[in-house]
């Protein structure tokens, strides 16, 4: 239990310089953004980047601090919403845009699907990756585990990007991201929150700067975690879309094709406050929490960020049908549905091993060895073989998964 005399604790001037300098950051950036200056797309991304580390920094103080007043689901569920925002923004403004120029219709599905294969190809096995290298210093006689593990709580998660899944698969099959399709995912979403809002609060375990927020009375605690979201939010906000129009800018000076600019580049701009923060999560050997981070977000972007479309395409004059996929962006989607099949499959017993780690991050980057034009399909076979391999396998959690968004008392993992 935290406390003000924790000896885990630093001391208070120490934790509120932190903070304050996690916020002063970000002040290069919104002087930037409100002055209308435009420095060149190096100087730039240094101002912009800058800005989203700090933001990451407050993100992950606040979500921790606030396990004392919601359950821990729940507080990493806020958490990753705030952090996926910038993605939100420039998907959005794509979708937007694309009701009226359909020039910008086709970005829209790939900043979608790139954000999703990112966060699942190169953040799950990140995590994995920097916790193995804290186990392989752990001391003689430590259990060092084989797998890492996630937290119970994650059963919801991946209950939720299943049935999610169930209902994308209707786009690439149709070629339409229908309206009413993601007015389903937006409901889907306030039941993924009502199931984590409905979890006990249990009096978390902090140290350092958490712990001196946790600290605080009540009203003064909420308080300052309510700031430090809402000034975590206004960086990311800021930051994101310069940043990531600095990383296209040079991209472009390269010659390098503005779909897949858009598709991975940008999206690895808007990614990255949610992959800083599992980052200082895994490093401080909250693995759990860091795993429970990056599935958040992935339930955000499958959920949110797809049901968003059709509606911001709606809103830019695009019509009250949905948004269009063209041959390519239905090819993106299957690909990426696949993945997210494999992925859930894999973690189905809430834990997951070095090898498939490695198995997600080499077929992910095996996308960019194969460049035909039917190797996206023929990548979404090799992906959906494993699936239906690794659900044969772990068949008998599918149900406690598949049931993780009921109202009644969750299932033991």
């Amino acid at each position: 239990m935290s406390s003000l005399t924790s000896p885990h604790l630093p001391t208070a001037r120490a934790s509120w310089a932190r903070i304050s300098l996690a916020v002063l950051v970000g002040v290069p950036a919104v002087t930037c953004r409100v002055g209308g200056f435009a420095p060149s797309p190096l100087v730039s991304a240094i101002i912009y980047g800058a800005a989203i580390v700090g933001a990451s920094l407050l993100l992950a103080w606040a979500a921790e601090a606030a396990e004392h007043d919601m359950s821990g689901g729940l507080a990493i569920a806020l958490l990753a919403f705030v952090a996926v925002l910038p993605e939100y923004a420039v998907d959005a403004y794509f979708a937007y845009r694309g009701g009226h120029d359909p020039t910008y219709r086709s970005y829209a599905a790939a900043n979608m699907t790139g954000s999703n294969r990112l966060l699942l190809g190169i953040g799950w096995p990140l995590v994995v990756l920097i916790a193995l290298s804290r186990w392989r210093r752990a001391k003689p006689g430590e259990v060092r585990p084989r797998a890492l593990p996630l937290e119970p709580s994650a059963r919801v998660e991946l209950g939720a990007l299943l049935l999610a899944s169930l209902v994308i698969v209707i786009a690439p099959l149709t070629g339409q991201i229908y309206l009413v399709l993601g007015l389903l995912l937006f409901g889907l979403y306030a039941l993924y929150l009502r199931r984590h809002g409905s979890a006990d609060i249990v009096e978390p375990e902090l140290i350092g700067t958490p712990a001196l927020i946790g600290g605080l009375p009540t009203r003064q605690r909420r308080s300052a975690v309510g700031a430090m979201f809402l000034v975590a939010a206004g960086l990311v906000l800021t930051a994101a879309a310069p940043f990531a129009n600095a990383l296209v800018a040079t991209g472009e000076s390269l010659g390098i094709d503005r779909f897949l600019l858009v598709q991975w580049v940008a999206p690895l701009a808007s990614e990255a406050p949610e992959f800083i923060v599992a980052v200082l999560f895994a490093l401080r050997g909250s693995s759990g929490k860091a795993m429970g981070t990056l599935l958040s977000s992935k339930v955000n972007q499958w959920m949110l960020l797809v049901g968003g479309l059709p509606l911001m395409y709606a809103i830019g004059g695009g019509g009250l049908i949905g948004l269009p996929l063209d041959a390519r962006q239905s090819a993106e989607v299957t690909l990426t549905l696949a993945q997210t099949a494999l992925g859930v499959m894999l973690l189905l017993p809430l834990r997951i091993p070095r090898w498939a780690a490695a198995l997600l991050l080499c077929l992910f980057l095996s996308q960019f060895l194969i460049t035909a034009g039917s190797a996206r399909y023929e990548l979404s076979v090799v992906y959906v073989a494993l699936a239906l391999v690794a659900a044969y396998v772990n068949r008998r959690y599918l149900p406690a998964t598949l049931a993780a968004l009921g109202t009644g008392r969750r299932s033991r993992p």
